[in-house]
């Protein structure tokens, strides 16, 4: 798989008929006037940041938008998984009142998947639909959370239950943004790249595993391409299936456990990446012993996993009953029907399918893979 090393912006087209967009990869695009050209007029425009991002971007993006909107505010919310909550949503409808912001009025999000996901719901929800612009900064939001419309807020007993699908009007992955990322937030991200290898491309798989050290080395041409591939695998699915009927909920592989994590540890004491390179091992450990794979594939998987600096031993929820408080937690899971956990499972190398298992089976699978 080659390449592109000249790392000449690309585009990935996802296709939704009237609500088709396209996500924008490469470098100086967050800075640069002409990428939002093509956007909807407007009065006002708002960005929605953190205090992590906004004093790193938020100025540059600021001068980029005063070309194309008079007045461009900017809201900083509290950073981290933990104020991804309805008190938190409501700053941002508080900011869009007190500005008397009209219909027209587009949002910006900058920052990572927290951001983007209440933005993006506050736009659905702000005069029942504002336009929004996505523009993530870590790597993790560049790979899935920004693409596809997902948005959401968590709730204490289950994460992302309470949200809408709401497209963008255009995606901006500023490879430059990721030169500030933390490693931990650079392994994160990765565990959303990885796991589309097992469930939609084995060669992917195959790149990954000899470029994974160039990946953590931040190296521009092995980000450029994980990022695409991703998208494109992403935009592939989500055109086919864009409110999760059936087919996108093979891009939740690792999540079901991973969210259990989330939620059972206290949102952001594990970084979502985390709990999804832990749910992909639990999930693959699922899956062979349901007779989808071998252990060959397991361990081929952990390796990797192992290797991104993701942690590939899930955490101990409940000291009386791990496995009974794992699977209380995933019975909110939103792929669940009727108290029924569907699992993304792999059904051999390079594709995935969504079913239930035996509990007895699954308490297995958490009581060998746990510490």
């Amino acid at each position: 798989m080659q390449v592109n090393s000249s790392l000449m912006p690309a585009q990935v087209q996802i296709e939704l008929a009237d609500r088709s967009y396209p996500i924008l990869i490469g470098s100086g695009l967050l800075a640069d006037a002409s990428t939002y050209q093509h956007l909807p007029p407007a009065s006002t425009a708002l960005i929605v940041s953190n205090t992590t991002v906004a004093p790193l971007y938020a100025a540059q993006l600021r001068a980029a938008l005063g070309a194309r909107y008079p007045k461009v505010l900017l809201l900083d919310l509290p950073d981290g998984e933990a104020h991804k909550d309805w008190p938190t949503l409501q700053l941002i409808f508080d900011a869009l009142l007190a500005n008397s912001c009209d219909r027209k009025t587009v949002l910006f999000a900058l920052g990572g998947g927290v951001v983007g996901d209440m933005t993006g719901f506050a736009a659905a929800s702000y005069m029942r639909g504002v336009p929004f612009v996505q523009v993530p900064t870590t790597l993790l939001a560049q790979v899935d959370s920004s693409v596809g419309g997902k948005t959401a807020v968590n709730h204490p007993l289950g994460k992302n239950m309470i949200g809408a699908f709401y497209q963008p009007q255009l995606v901006v992955c500023d490879l430059d943004t990721l030169k500030t990322l933390p490693p931990r937030e650079l392994s994160a991200g990765l565990a959303e790249i990885i796991k589309y290898g097992p469930i939609a491309d084995m060669p992917f798989l195959d790149w990954l595993e000899a470029n994974i050290d160039a990946l953590l080395a931040s190296e521009p041409a092995a980000l450029a391409h994980a990022i695409q591939r991703s998208c494109e695998i992403k935009a592939h699915v989500v055109g086919q299936d864009e409110r999760e009927q059936g087919l996108r909920a093979i891009l939740n592989f690792g999540h079901t456990f991973g969210h259990a994590i989330e939620s059972g540890m206290g949102y952001g004491q594990w970084l979502h990446g985390e709990g999804v390179g832990c749910g992909m091992v639990m999930a693959a450990h699922l899956s062979q012993r349901l007779g989808l794979v071998d252990m060959a594939f397991v361990n081929r998987l952990t390796r990797l996993i192992q290797r991104a600096g993701l942690p590939v031993k899930g955490p101990i929820l409940d000291a009386v009953d791990n496995a009974g408080r794992y699977l209380e937690l995933m019975r909110v899971d939103k792929k669940s029907e009727a108290g029924e956990i569907r699992f993304v499972l792999i059904d051999g190398p390079g594709r995935a399918t969504v079913r239930p298992a035996p509990d007895a089976v699954v308490r297995e699978v958490i009581n060998s893979c746990c510490q």
